[in-house]
């Protein structure tokens, strides 16, 4: 049921998750009556076998693919940065951006392994957003304009979004999403000590904030507001979602504190090896696809798991049937 109309910006966030669509059980029945038609012991694929289903229910196929993924990083910056002296400033997230651009990251190159499409938003880079320990960090018009520009990151069609993000200040704001959203202390979320002071001033600033969309907004970035607005398109155009790192996951945290079935179509990519990404995976009941110490939070994370998605997919496309085994004359599996 949608909720009534007041006029407000996020009506329209909070209708959309108010009418999210369900996965096709129908293609997940398709899927595995194949999987049972395969020539392998029941269950022998492990992990592989629970991707494959995944991705038949939310893309609603019998047999899915991984033809077209994209990943999408969200470059934004944050005033709150320069409150620590070794935070990353605006001009790092312009290197960062730049090194984006010419290919020469991490993520580009797994990106090319992995023949996946990779995007970087620039979220108005030059223009931080306010120190979210004295103010809010956007307007509500400005963040559900934000997430509406998000949404619209997946419209040139692909069959899997990465989420990633990139900024000066990310790793500040993210945690302070996740200490209000579940009620923590920063240390809960945070591992660097010299940002602890920080993000407990913003929290004392925005001690009022409950609504998981205003703890978005007055908390949050840009980057947070356009990784949650991609999350949401993605569902109604029945797109699976790898989460990246510990930012993409607060970004994630904001829905599924909103709707607790707002983040079924996703997959934690990794675990980065830190305690409060590990948390926050708990938090969010996702289980990494890979464990591999990465901490960045660009998408490398994401760009390297996708190998074991193609695993799934091509096992299951690919392999040969026990009916194809049995029309060859061999009998062993």
């Amino acid at each position: 049921m949608t909720r009534s109309l007041t006029g407000m910006p996020f009506d329209d966030i909070r209708n959309l998750l108010d009418t999210l669509p369900p996965a096709n059980d129908q293609a997940g029945d398709d899927w595995r009556a194949r999987n049972v038609s395969l020539a392998k012991p029941a269950g022998s694929l492990g992990r592989l076998e629970e991707l494959g289903h995944h991705l038949a229910r939310w893309q609603s196929v019998a047999r899915p693919t991984l033809d077209r993924p994209l990943i999408a990083i969200f470059a934004a910056t944050h005033e709150v940065a320069k409150r620590v002296p070794t935070g990353l400033q605006a001009s790092d997230t312009r290197a960062a951006v730049e090194l984006f651009a010419s290919g020469g990251a991490a993520v580009n190159v797994l990106a090319l392994a992995q023949n996946a499409g990779l995007k970087v938003f620039d979220l108005a880079l030059d223009l931080p957003t306010p120190d979210i320990c004295v103010e809010d960090a956007l307007s509500e018009q400005a963040c559900a304009a934000t997430m509406a520009f998000g949404m619209e990151s997946i419209a040139g069609g692909t069959d899997l979004l990465c989420v990633g993000a990139a900024g000066g200040g990310n790793l500040i704001v993210a945690a302070a999403v996740a200490a209000r959203l579940y009620g923590d202390k920063a240390s809960d979320w945070c591992e660097d000590g010299s940002l602890i002071d920080t993000i407990d001033l913003a929290l004392e600033t925005h001690a009022s904030a409950q609504d998981p969309l205003e703890i978005l907004r007055q908390l949050g970035g840009r980057e947070l507001a356009a990784i949650a607005g991609a999350i949401i398109a993605a569902r109604f155009q029945r797109i699976p979602v790898l989460l990246d790192g510990f930012v993409a996951c607060a970004a994630a945290a904001v829905l599924h504190r909103a709707e607790p079935a707002a983040l079924d179509h996703c997959l934690a990519a990794h675990a980065s090896g830190s305690a409060p990404h590990a948390r926050l995976l708990k938090k969010l009941g996702k289980v990494p696809l890979i464990e591999a110490g990465i901490s960045l939070e660009d998408g490398t994370g994401a760009a390297l798991s996708l190998s074991l998605l193609r695993g799934a997919v091509a096992c299951h496309n690919e392999m040969a049937t026990l009916e194809q085994l049995g029309a060859s004359g061999s009998t062993s599996v």
